[in-house]
């Protein structure tokens, strides 16, 4: 995942959690989390497979 898509998902996962007038869409806040976790795990300038 590329940097930019990184904090994409990271302003969306924040919008989500904290905006009272978003929607409440669970499957999304985990589905952003276990993607971002794996971003966090991936050793630096390395693409997953």
């Amino acid at each position: 995942m590329s940097d930019p898509d990184y904090e994409q998902k990271l302003d969306e996962l924040d919008h989500l959690l904290n905006d009272s007038d978003a929607p409440i869409q669970p499957d999304r806040v985990w589905t952003l989390l276990a993607e971002i976790a794996q971003h966090d795990l991936e050793p630096p300038g390395q693409t997953p497979a």
